[in-house]
């Protein structure tokens, strides 16, 4: 059963362990969690899940903060930020969790397990499907089978256990689910997991995640598909602890899956596919391996949070593009999707495209700079923007802008030869030279006043139109490529399209004549 206190401000958090780099599927996790709370005027907490002293990963959590500051998602409360309910991070809430370990042994919902890996896998060899539950604890070493002054003597000579949770069976635990409706499992298929271990003096993610989401007033927790089948143990810890009036709603996210064939997307599919699963790049501390990111790829923020909402869910519109606010006020669970969402890459490129296509011309200068320095150009703002406005929409990267741009800031230094076979004809070279000589007495050289010019020539001296503009386009670009013509001699300006002219009249005919 689940009951929020009514009318209670929603607080929503996302968990992650900072076992290495953060998946995608996580930042779809984390964006849900925090549309959803946005649009009820609530919180979002970060919470390092770092019980798994294990599998620590030096830099992982420094990532996922990273991770978020690149994609605009703030957070309310976090261990950086710190909040009203911290800490933030479990390993340093020890004796928060050792009160409640003690809670629940004190009223016999839990027992002290001191069965070594050896005598649980010699248990499985001699039991066929083995799990440690209601009909198997009476055969192991526990505190259900041995005396108190047994337990009580393993532990004082430091003997390291665990502690069990004790499912009792045939009971139907209900889980009222915001995307799946009310999930029902009987307990007797639940085995009697490990909540504590003494050797780390740590909780599970099992007792701890449930403590924490209940003394940090956590009303919603948004999480993967993958996490549904650990609801019922939560719920049963919410009853054993008598937290039911606290317990928060839940909603289980499809999973993403991979492109082709079936199953969930990995590190694998990427690599073998060509694109990252991580949001930024990740190198690991010990193999030095380094994994791509979306960031480095050129994908914008914007375009990975617009691609990542529509990953199991759907505004019901035939709008696509959403902003992140945008994205808030329409949100909802009741139209995400029960099954999982297939991977598609070329959607994400689709949605950069997009993005850098309606992005102001001005901003979408400034991340073009870096590049042009990268090369050795040196420009005016004013140029850079007016060049950007011209072949932004042919641009799915920002890297593509060069390749659809280098014309304006460099001449050509050759010609593509099927281009010069199919449109430079013997009398081009004196057509290029009365282009020059119209150009010269040109006083306005805008790209309206160009085109009214040339094109008259072209017809007063009854000359074949695409034959002079694509010669001319060559001779000015170097192949059959670009925006409207006379917006490129514009911005380059009168007397660097003569010189083009020239040099390519020199420099064609050359060619020709080998």
């Amino acid at each position: 059963m689940t009951s929020i206190i009514m009318n209670q401000k929603v607080r929503v958090r996302f968990a992650p362990s900072p076992t290495g780099p953060l998946h995608i599927g996580g930042v779809r996790t984390a964006l849900y969690n925090y549309l959803y709370t946005k649009q009820k005027g609530g919180d979002f907490i970060l919470r390092i899940e770092d019980t798994d002293s294990a599998r620590f990963v030096p830099g992982a959590e420094e990532y996922i903060q990273e991770t978020f500051d690149w994609l605009g998602l703030t957070f309310d409360e976090s261990p950086s930020k710190g909040g009203e309910y911290g800490p933030y991070r479990q390993s340093e809430r020890k004796e928060i969790y050792k009160k409640y370990v003690n809670q629940l042994l004190d009223k016999g919902a839990a027992y002290i397990a001191f069965d070594t890996p050896e005598e649980l896998d010699s248990k499985r060899s001699e039991i066929s499907n083995f799990q440690y539950d209601a009909s198997t604890r009476n055969l192991m070493r526990n505190s259900l089978t041995l005396s108190e002054e047994e337990t009580d003597a393993l532990i004082s000579a430091g003997t390291q256990y665990v502690v069990r949770i004790k499912i009792e069976p045939g009971i139907d635990i209900t889980v009222n689910d915001m995307i799946r409706g009310k999930v029902v499992i009987n307990s007797s298929v639940l085995d009697d997991k490990v909540i504590y271990k003494s050797a780390d003096e740590l909780p599970t993610y099992h007792l701890a995640n449930v403590v924490d989401d209940h003394l940090m007033k956590i009303t919603h927790v948004i999480r993967g598909e993958e996490w549904l089948p650990s609801a019922p143990l939560h719920v049963w810890l919410y009853q054993s602890l008598e937290w039911e009036d606290t317990m928060p709603s839940f909603a289980h996210l499809p999973l993403l899956l991979k492109p082709d064939g079936k199953g969930k997307l990995s590190k694998r599919d990427g690599d073998r596919l060509g694109f990252p699963v991580f949001p930024l790049e990740w190198k690991d501390p010990q193999t030095s391996e380094i994994s791509s990111g979306y960031r480095e790829k050129g994908y914008l923020h914007e375009a990975i949070i617009n691609f990542l909402a529509f990953l199991g869910w759907n505004p019901g519109t035939e709008q696509e593009i959403f902003s992140l606010e945008e994205l808030v006020e329409a949100f909802s669970f009741e139209r995400c999707s029960k099954s999982g969402a297939k991977f598609d890459i070329e959607k994400a490129k689709w949605y950069n495209h997009q993005y850098i296509a309606r992005m102001p011309d001005e901003e979408l200068a400034k991340l073009f700079v870096p590049l042009l320095t990268e090369k050795g150009i040196s420009s005016t703002t004013e140029k850079i923007s007016k060049v950007v406005s011209l072949v932004k929409d042919r641009a799915t990267f920002v890297s593509d802008l060069w390749e659809q741009s280098s014309f304006f800031f460099l001449a050509p230094e050759t010609y593509d030869e099927k281009t010069v076979r199919k449109r430079w004809k013997k009398e081009t070279p004196e057509h290029m030279q009365q282009l020059i000589d119209l150009n010269m007495q040109m006083v306005d050289f805008s790209a309206h006043n160009q085109e009214k010019v040339v094109m008259e020539w072209i017809k007063t001296n009854e000359l074949h139109t695409g034959n002079i503009m694509n010669a001319y386009r060559l001779a000015i670009v170097g192949e059959g490529k670009g925006p409207h013509m006379f917006d490129i001699t514009e911005l380059i300006g009168k007397e660097e399209t003569n010189k083009r002219l020239l040099t390519a009249i020199k420099r064609i005919e050359i060619q020709e004549n080998v």
